[in-house]
């Protein structure tokens, strides 16, 4: 069986292609902004275009652009291949991909918007152990307890933490999506934002 994994929230577009749980092929780039021009291109790129029976797709939180391209991007390809498509929380793709070099609890901290981070616990079985968040640097400090701390804001929280962490600095990487552990993948294809867009509908 072959599984396609898109992971677009956060400042990385990236994919990759497994064959019965191996890694085919993968593509992965830091950009910042543009997604929607790199994602499929990206797939294409891919063995016989990413064509897949499974696909995983980032549900967020992070950015709100990059998780509706990801998605979008999914549901579409689901369809044509008629694929399952199945979702997952991009804080659990880093816990996943901290848990290859580090043993025990690790606290999520990544970058989110207007200043803030989003964080959260997990335990040493990839489960969360306890609710996301998206806080103030300061309150950060409050809200992760664990030892070992991954993420693209992992440094700034050592910096600011008034006790020892090892920090794991990282962004969101497709190769890792099998290593989420399955309780923590669904089906509902809705986007996990975080916190409230910064645009409003106007007032009635």
């Amino acid at each position: 069986m072959r599984l396609l994994a898109i992971e677009t929230a956060t400042e990385a577009c990236s994919v990759a292609l497994f064959e019965d749980g191996a890694l085919l092929d993968a593509r992965h780039i830091e950009l910042g902004r543009g997604h929607a021009e790199r994602l499929v291109p990206m797939i294409g790129e891919l063995p016989d275009q990413g064509r897949a029976e499974e696909i995983r797709v980032s549900l967020g939180p992070g950015s709100f652009t990059g998780v509706r391209i990801g998605l979008a991007a999914a549901r579409a390809l689901g369809l044509a291949w008629q694929a399952d498509v199945r979702g997952y929380p991009t804080l659990a793709l880093l816990a996943a991909m901290a848990r290859e070099s580090a043993d025990g609890d690790i606290g999520v901290c990544m970058n989110g918007g207007h200043g803030e981070w989003f964080v959260q616990g997990f335990a040493s079985d990839g489960l969360p152990s306890g609710e996301f968040a998206s806080l103030r640097p300061e309150a950060a400090q409050e809200w992760l307890d664990q030892p070992t701390i991954a993420g693209n804001r992992a440094a700034k929280f050592a910096e600011q933490a008034s006790r020892d962490v090892t920090t794991l600095p990282m962004v969101a990487d497709a190769r890792h999506v099998p290593a989420i552990p399955e309780a923590l993948l669904t089906e509902s294809l809705s986007p996990i934002y975080g916190r409230a867009p910064d645009a409003k509908a106007p007032s009635k």
